[in-house]
């Protein structure tokens, strides 16, 4: 991959273009090794610029990180939006298979979320974390809203409810299912392990939630 040549950014545009530039080798290190193995120092190398610049534009890596799971809600969103707008009988399981694979579909965002409430929203400035919420809250009421549709008999906080199960379980299951390289190794290699270590994301991810659906729905129409 290229690298962008060290010049002091001194245009509101060259500024903006460093920001992202930063950004997009944040991306490139996170998908390569993972959200946990990035630093501020491998983002300069990556982006080409001394490590005293990228403080111009960030504090640290983590609010480069928050920045990558704000793109990742707003993807999210208008994947799993437009999965549920196609025509076609809706249930429980056409719900959940949109919500599973648009997370599928998004590694950086599964490993994000992992990382979101325990690391990133608390050692990132606040003014940063609430522009983040900003970003998330349109994404998860847009979602809410298109699960809502999709199933009218969940209601409201039913609705939430589904999507809170499913980036809640998304963020650990997406840890499980792809574990460091030398411990899927190292399993590969053991009789004593038991076959069904190895988790599908996908269609566990999608067994759960077509389940809360299920259960919410029949709590409701107890009521």
């Amino acid at each position: 991959m290229p690298q962008l040549s060290f010049q002091r950014a001194r245009s509101d545009d060259k500024k903006r273009q460093r920001a992202a530039a930063l950004v997009e080798a944040a991306r490139s290190l996170a998908l390569e090794s993972g959200v946990a193995s990035v630093t501020l120092t491998d983002v300069a190398s990556r982006a080409g610029v001394h490590y005293s610049a990228v403080r111009r534009y960030f504090t640290s890596h983590k609010e480069v990180l928050l920045n990558l799971a704000a793109e990742g809600w707003a993807r999210f969103s208008d994947t799993v939006c437009e999965s549920l707008a196609q025509p076609g009988p809706m249930s429980p399981r056409r719900v959940a298979e949109a919500l599973a694979q648009g997370l599928a579909a998004d590694p950086l965002f599964c490993d994000l979320l992992a990382n979101l409430h325990v690391h990133l929203e608390h050692e990132v400035e606040l003014e940063r974390v609430l522009e983040f919420k900003e970003v998330s809250n349109a994404a998860v009421l847009s979602l809410t809203d298109a699960i809502e549709n999709a199933l009218p008999g969940l209601g409201r906080s039913g609705a939430f409810d589904v999507l809170l199960a499913s980036y809640s379980l998304a963020a650990p299951l997406w840890q499980m299912a792809n574990p460091p390289k030398r411990l899927a190794d190292e399993y590969a290699k053991r009789t004593d392990v038991p076959p069904d270590w190895k988790i599908d994301f996908t269609a566990a991810l999608t067994r759960l939630i077509t389940a809360t659906c299920v259960g919410l729905l029949a709590e409701s129409d107890q009521h």
